[in-house]
Parts: structure tokens; C-alpha cells; sequence
């Protein structure tokens, strides 16, 4: 739980550290929070002894890291855009919906069969987003890119035969080219800010650490928690993060937008209620099968 809580606190504390980046783009923060991740990342493979493994990886497996690497680029980028602009109540409701998208993924995808649960949840959202279109007068893109690449991301993962650390690692030497390409060009066209100052390096490199180590904490915590309390657990981050875009930055909420929110909100407890129930039934079939009579001797 403690690993748990902590990776969602910190990833919804996120709007407070990329707040601070403001002095440069969504673009250039992207390509140093890629390179210095995967610094950090090379130096965690090297001291638990297993940078050798990533020789170990099929061509095939490959192909699936680097449409994991471009999922979370695209949500990584578009994040600290939203961060950037002051949209982070839109961020937030992207973090929201993303438990939903994933559900759709399943039907479209994999042909999922859904209950009535997720049925009601997912019309829910759905007018949800539309009454927030409707409020802002355009779909609220950002947070369906949001949802939308994360999801994708998650989809991904399921398949790739790899462990965190590799996974995320491989992640960073796919993405690590064209992110140092990109720092390359702004530094020769001046147009880069590492180096303008302590400050601004720092913050810069920093981006490595601070989105490895609630990725390190997830990963003890997905170990040894059940799925249902990680679901549970996963709202704290757009919790405290529509909180900071509310109570910090004063984020426009009119009555309209707060509906929309509603729903969501509504949609969630329809969603994760069902989740429970159904694990807790799974259970207790799996503890009545489990117990064999003895036979007598």
C-alpha cells in the first residue's frame, strides 16, 4: 500500500514539478525527460546486474517496445503540454476516463464480451465527454489523447515479454535517438534552454528521476497488491491533480463542467464497484473448488 499510495501521489504531484518547466517547450522537455529516464534506467539494469538481458531481446519484441515507446511519448508530450498551458483539470479528467478507454480497447480489439456494469459506465462517460465539448465548444483533446495513448500504452504492455525494467529501458534506447537528435538541433540552433543556467539544467535532468522512481514504486506495488486495490488506488493521481488545476491555478469550473465531471465520477463507481464484486466472486469460486474432500482411509 505504501508503494502503492506513493506512486499515485507522486504522479499526481506532477503538475507542481512540469509547472516548473514552463521556461521551455512541451517538445524539448519530452526529449530530456526520455534521455535522462533512460540514464537513470541504465544505471538502475547496472547495479542490479542485468544490462546484459537487453541483448536478450527478440526482433519481434522489439517491434512491440517501439509502439509502446511511441504511445507514451505521445501521452508524455502531450501531458506537459497540458501542463504547460494551464490545462490541468483537462489532464486530469484524461487520467479519469483512461480506466474506460482501456475497457473499449478490449471490445474493439480482443472482442471482449462487457457486463451491464460496463455498459452503463462507458454511456455514462460518453455523455460526459459530450456535456465537456459542449462546455469548452470543442472536444477536450487533450484529455482524450491522454486517455486514449495511455490505454494504448497499457494494451501494449500486456504482450510485451519483458520485465519492467527491461520494458521500460527498451522503451528509452528506441525513443533516445530522435530525443537526442532533437536537443542536438536546439542547442546548434540556440533555441534549446539546457545550459541556461543551473536552474534550468537541473530541472531538465531531473525530469529523469522524477518519472522513474513512481514507475519503480508501481512496479513493488503491482507485485504485491491485488489488481482491484491498484484500480482503486489509480484515481488518487487526477484526484490531486484536478485539485492543484482547481485550487492552485484556478482553472475556470463552471456548473456545466462540474456535470461533466459528475458523470465521470458516477461512470467510476458503476465501473470499479462491478470490478470488485466480480474478483470477490472469482474468489470465493476458486476457494470452494480448491477444497477436495478427504478420502477416507
Amino acid at each position: 500500500m505504501a508503494f502503492g499510495s506513493g506512486a499515485y501521489v507522486l504522479w499526481g504531484a506532477f503538475p507542481a514539478f512540469f509547472g516548473l518547466l514552463a521556461f521551455a517547450g512541451a517538445a524539448e522537455v519530452l526529449a530530456h525527460r526520455i534521455l535522462w529516464t533512460l540514464v537513470v534506467m541504465l544505471t538502475v539494469l547496472v547495479v542490479a546486474g542485468k544490462l546484459g538481458r537487453l541483448r536478450g531481446i527478440a526482433p519481434r519484441t522489439w517491434l512491440l517496445v517501439a509502439g509502446a515507446s511511441l504511445a507514451i511519448a505521445i501521452n508524455w508530450g502531450v501531458y506537459v503540454y497540458g501542463v504547460g498551458t494551464d490545462q490541468v483539470v483537462q489532464c486530469a479528467l484524461g487520467y479519469f476516463i483512461n480506466p474506460l478507454v482501456s475497457v473499449l480497447l478490449g471490445v474493439v480489439l480482443f472482442r471482449e464480451r462487457l457486463v451491464r456494469a460496463q455498459v452503463i459506465a462507458l454511456v455514462l462517460a460518453t455523455v460526459a465527454v459530450v456535456v465537456i465539448t459542449v462546455d469548452y465548444g470543442k472536444p477536450p483533446y487533450i484529455a482524450l489523447i491522454l486517455a486514449c495513448s495511455f490505454a494504448t500504452y497499457g494494451l501494449v504492455k500486456k504482450v510485451v515479454p519483458l520485465d519492467p525494467l527491461r520494458s521500460l529501458t527498451a522503451e528509452g534506447i528506441v525513443a533516445a535517438p530522435f530525443a537526442l537528435g532533437y536537443v542536438i538541433f536546439l542547442a546548434v540552433t540556440g533555441a534549446g534552454t539546457f545550459g541556461d543556467g543551473v536552474g534550468h539544467t537541473v530541472l531538465l535532468m531531473a525530469c529523469g528521476p522524477i518519472t522513474t522512481v513512481p514507475l519503480l514504486l508501481f512496479g513493488a506495488a503491482a507485485q504485491r497488491l491485488p489488481l482491484v486495490t491498484m484500480g482503486i488506488l489509480q484515481y488518487l493521481t487526477p484526484a490531486l491533480q484536478m485539485a492543484w488545476g482547481v485550487a492552485v491555478l484556478h482553472e475556470d469550473m463552471p456548473a456545466s463542467r462540474w456535470i461533466g465531471f459528475a458523470l465521470i465520477w458516477v461512470a467510476l463507481v458503476v465501473f470499479t464497484s462491478d470490478s470488485v464484486r466480480r474478483v470477490r466472486r472469482a474468489r470465493r469460486t476458486s476457494n470452494v473448488t480448491s477444497v477436495t474432500p478427504q478420502r477416507a482411509s
